[in-house]
């Protein structure tokens, strides 16, 4: 018998206040994730090829709603949990892939602002992720024989520029090596006016180069055409420091769909390309790639990814695969429906998991709960429109009403005329609370 764990109450707040917003929740997801088994397995596969120093990339495609932001962070905690260090940022106008105003570099920043490890998931990480590479070699060092020893800190400082020195051979990576070892030499010296210029560097902040070489002595910045250099070089020294390797999240393509200028929308369709590319000819180490969107957004042929021809080829579905045996392997991963049997389980954990945010005795028992599901995918439409979104926020909805008005019974919420189901089928009954066979 599977033992039910009881959320924290800041966690279930947390969770129930998001999904009532319509957005995807950045903790408490295993209380709350149901289905998608086999794309989960399918994403975990390419996590595992990441760590052993490969590269991937995928698509995640499904409609407004359909859990793709969910499926998205569910791989995000995955990931930290064993050992990744994940970045992810929303696109919008403003964040691109490449740009004539910096959308491009805009992006990178996000990104690298919302750096997490599973010690600092909340992002932000990237200072912590340097100063716990130093104290690593430290400890390591001090291991074989004591910080005290003769020559503890030239042996210490051996073993960094050695981590430094591999990296010098990469695109670009003479000049992150350099500053990874101003980084160092500043770490040792208490020199935190020098560090948080180093952070402010690799976050992409410095506006000109003169700003730069006055500052840190480099007579280069991250711009808007090279950024995607330094994820990778990042992903190498992730590697380098101990951890597994670098999971980048990107979402909202439609938002490069909404491009009006076709140069600048295919500009940034060949910015994925060359990402695509990278990761499956072996080009980049240690890093993947999640990028998610509406069908429309890829598979639209006048404005979408698949106008770009380059993109389609590689990414247009075969013969084979089909609604209910759709092949995971490929480089798209279309979203299949949650099936009301899977609704339903989502709609108990939520029902637990309010009722003990707010302490009382959970009210909806399983003839309500089927009866809720039912209604829902018995709407008009509801086998082609209907989101676990709009489930989702109607059924907290209904569990608010019901702890705030104790004297409102379940049938009478889920029979009004506003709930109540349009345009049944002749063969089904108006009565909500039918036999529902799950």
């Amino acid at each position: 018998m599977e033992v039910k764990r009881k959320a924290p109450r800041r966690i279930a707040q947390a969770v129930l206040n998001s999904l009532k917003g319509g957005v995807v929740p950045r903790i408490g997801l295993p209380y709350v994730t149901v289905g998608r088994k086999h794309e989960i397995d399918a994403l975990l596969h390419d996590i595992e090829i990441i760590g052993e120093g490969g590269a991937s990339f995928r698509f995640i495609m499904g409609r407004y709603g359909s859990g793709k932001s969910f499926l998205l962070q569910t791989i995000r905690n995955y990931a930290m949990d064993r050992g990744f260090v994940v970045a992810d940022a929303d696109l919008s106008p403003e964040r691109r892939l490449t740009g004539t105003r910096g959308q491009g570099l805009a992006t990178y920043r996000e990104l690298i602002g919302n750096l997490s490890t599973r010690t600092k998931p909340e992002g932000g990480a990237l200072g912590l992720v340097l100063d716990r590479w130093i104290s690593s070699v430290q400890a390591g060092v001090a291991a074989e024989g004591g910080p005290d020893r003769p020559g503890f800190a030239e042996t210490v400082r051996r073993e960094i520029y050695a981590v430094i020195g591999s990296m010098q051979e990469l695109v670009h990576g003479y000049d992150f090596a350099r500053l990874l070892s101003r980084y160092y030499e500043a770490s040792v010296s208490g020199d935190d006016e020098t560090r948080a210029r180093v952070l402010r560097w690799f976050r992409g902040e410095y506006p000109t180069k003169t700003e730069a070489k006055q500052e840190l002595g480099v007579n280069v910045i991250i711009t808007d055409d090279d950024w995607y250099d330094y994820l990778k070089l990042f992903a190498v020294f992730f590697r380098q420091a101990g951890y597994q390797g670098l999971l980048v999240l990107i979402d909202e393509l439609v938002n490069i769909y909404k491009i009006p200028n076709s140069i600048t929308r295919n500009s940034n369709y060949e910015k994925i390309l060359t990402i695509y590319n990278d990761a499956l000819q072996g080009k980049a180490r240690g890093i993947g790639f999640l990028m998610s969107g509406t069908p429309q957004c890829m598979e639209d042929r006048r404005r979408g990814v698949y106008s770009y021809e380059a993109l389609s080829s590689r990414l247009s579905e075969g013969k084979f695969s089909r609604e209910g045996a759709r092949d995971l392997l490929s480089p798209v991963i279309r979203l299949e429906p949650l099936t009301p049997e899977e609704m339903l389980v989502l709609s108990e954990k939520l029902a637990d998991l309010h009722a003990g945010l707010y302490d009382y005795p959970r009210r909806l028992g399983e003839q309500e709960l089927a009866a809720f599901i039912r209604i829902e995918y018995s709407r008009v439409g509801a086998d082609t429109r209907i989101t676990p979104r709009e489930i989702i926020r109607d059924f907290i909805e209904l569990l608010d009403v019901l702890y705030q008005h104790p004297e409102t019974s379940p049938a009478a919420l889920l029979s009004s005329e506003d709930f109540a189901f349009a345009g049944p089928d002749e063969d089904e009954t108006d009565d909500p609370f039918a036999e529902f066979t799950v």
